[in-house]
């Protein structure tokens, strides 16, 4: 069968049917070609995957834009030649782990071989092991860089391949743009080592495995609450991913002894059969876990992603029902349990911080003002608060942060997301509640109750091909343009633009600049509005996918916890009353 493609697309086959790939990719090759599979194959070949600045992610799959055995050793030749140009002289040392999806292992082997081959000592965790262990391994072991083979949340056919720096976070500026000009100086597969040598190899396991449980047990605040509510039910799934080889043993080691494993989704398995998709931003990601915490009248329930850095939870609330607390929601109960445990405890002495994104909700500015903690506000992205961790280390002391989109740190021993240590300290802050006859959901009223009923809602809107992304930077443009003076019947007060770095007085035109070089801010396109009613909207561009996303917040007193249903109502009708105002559709 002649088949015709475009210029680019052919050129990539044929490199690929003529080059030096092995013979099972150059079969799988010419079957799409006697098939007649022109979509896929177009898809697979008509660019190359791009290594942005936190590495690679795409569908599994032979060709140039597929994540395989030559993208991922590409990716790791690129790293492996900036590392020795960076640190020459030096013993170089990387941690690599994988997770639970398909050809996890496979991939994160000939990372291994090719940093061997490039002189590299290679520590390779021997089983699947979650991000945050990955983070905390790299510091642990004197590392200076690492990798893990994960596509966090995606579907199934997807893998990635996350890079990370000598602090155990992934990599920022300038390694960053520095590393992405490496891997695409690799123009052949014949500049790829991928000839390991076994001796650099160093397989690893239970002995960091000891060390990262001892670190996170050093979190709890109350462990005599712990031990007083040792028998607190939890229910916990992995979702066929990592999370089970870390949060059990966790949980034991404080000493929780009532931990429900959800045998149906305990087995790691990256074609994850009892779910459409691995997210417990999802509910029903967590349907099944939910069914049986009302089963066992169960007090918490967790679950965690497929590489364990974002973690899900609920309990009942005030009805009696199930309830999935939000990221922004879960956040502000870490922070705010771990400030009252920390003053309560005497622990705090004037130097303490927190750090969240810019996106996330302001209750927690508003729990850290009240305990007179600082909060730093950074761009979207947790590399951006493992950078604010990095520059305050030996100056102020990181007690907790995290974003929105159920990702979590408690304590600076691992540089990114870690669910591991977020389902400890959940854990503990429900012992807490109950210890003083409360729920989970009655100490987040409590909280709403001191600080403010902050709601948020996300509206995320898709502008797919040439002309949705002339959309959404003409929205942008004319945001910046002419800036709204009044949303919902609340006058705008300021204007924050992130990519000006500018922030302007609505009313007097008055414009000040967002301080160049703060911890966790550059420039980014990104834009917020804050109304005198206390609203914040946040619109923001998405970097890698064609949509615009909108992060509306609001604000309003909860008097009694009686109060907890109309106030509710209240504030989820005005920010349907902001998105219709808005127009944002």
């Amino acid at each position: 069968m002649t088949t015709s493609f475009d210029a680019t697309t052919q050129q990539e086959i044929d490199r690929w049917l003529n080059g030096n790939y092995d013979a099972d990719t150059k079969a799988a090759i010419q079957k799409m070609l006697d098939e007649g599979q022109n979509t896929e194959l177009t898809d697979s070949f008509y660019r190359t995957l791009e290594f942005g600045t936190g590495g690679l992610r795409g569908i599994i799959g032979v060709g140039s834009n597929r994540i395989n055995k030559y993208t991922v050793g590409a990716a790791t030749q690129g790293l492996a030649n900036y590392l020795n140009q960076t640190f020459p002289n030096e013993e170089i040392k990387v941690a690599i782990a994988h997770d639970s999806r398909r050809m996890s292992p496979e991939f994160a082997r000939i990372t291994a071989d090719v940093f061997s081959a490039n002189g590299i000592t290679v520590y390779l965790f021997k089983a699947l092991r979650p991000t945050p262990e990955l983070s905390f391994a790299i510091r642990h072991l004197g590392c200076h860089s690492g990798v893990v083979i994960t596509a966090s949340h995606n579907p199934p056919e997807y893998n990635g391949y996350k890079a990370y720096w000598v602090d155990g976070s992934q990599v920022v500026a300038p390694h960053d743009k520095n590393i992405v000009a490496e891997v695409n100086n690799i123009q052949s597969v014949d500049d790829i080592k991928f000839d390991g040598v076994e001796e650099r190899i160093h397989l690893i396991a239970e002995e960091v495995d000891g060390e990262y449980v001892a670190r996170i047990k050093t979190n709890a605040v109350n462990p005599d609450v712990i031990a007083r509510q040792k028998d607190l039910s939890i229910v916990f799934t992995p979702i066929h991913g990592t999370g089970i080889t870390q949060v059990p043993p966790v949980l034991n080691a404080l000493g929780f002894n009532n931990v429900h494993i959800l045998e149906a989704q305990a087995t790691p398995d990256g074609n994850f059969p009892t779910v459409a998709s691995p997210n417990p931003e999802e509910k029903a990601a967590m349907q099944l876990a939910l069914d049986k915490a009302q089963e066992l009248n169960a007090d918490l329930v967790m679950a965690t992603d497929p590489d364990a850095d974002r973690v899900g939870a609920g309990a009942r609330n005030h009805h009696g029902e199930f309830e999935l607390l939000n990221g922004n929601q879960m956040a502000s109960l870490i922070i705010f349990y771990l400030l009252r445990a920390w003053k309560d405890a005497g622990k705090l002495q004037g130097k303490e911080f927190v750090a969240k994104t810019i996106v996330t909700t302001d209750l927690i500015d508003k729990i850290c003002e009240r305990y007179g903690v600082k909060c730093y506000n950074t761009l979207t992205g947790f590399k951006y608060i493992a950078q604010v961790i990095r520059e305050l280390e030996g100056k102020e002391q990181f007690i907790g942060g995290g974003e929105e989109s159920y990702g979590y740190l408690i304590g600076d021993f691992v540089r990114d997301k870690d669910a591991i240590a977020s389902c400890a300290m959940i854990a503990e802050l429900t012992a807490y509640a109950k210890d003083n006859g409360l729920s989970l959901f009655d100490l987040l009223m409590e909280m709403y109750q001191e600080n403010g009923f902050y709601y948020e809602g996300l509206v995320s809107l898709t502008k797919k091909g040439k002309t949705g992304a002339e959309e959404i930077q003409q929205m942008m443009a004319d945001f910046r343009a002419n800036p709204p003076k009044s949303i919902a019947g609340s006058d705008v007060i300021r204007m924050d633009d992130y990519k000006a770095l500018t922030r302007t007085n609505v009313q007097t035109g008055d414009v000040e600049a967002i301080e160049s070089g703060k911890l966790g801010i550059e420039s980014s396109n990104v834009l917020q509005f804050f109304t005198a009613d206390g609203s914040k909207i946040s619109a923001r561009p998405s970097g890698t996918e064609p949509k615009i996303k909108f992060y509306v917040s609001v604000v309003e007193p909860l008097n009694r916890k009686e109060d907890f249903d109309s106030v509710y109502a209240q504030l989820k009708a005005k920010v349907q009353g902001i998105v219709e105002d808005m127009n944002l559709k």
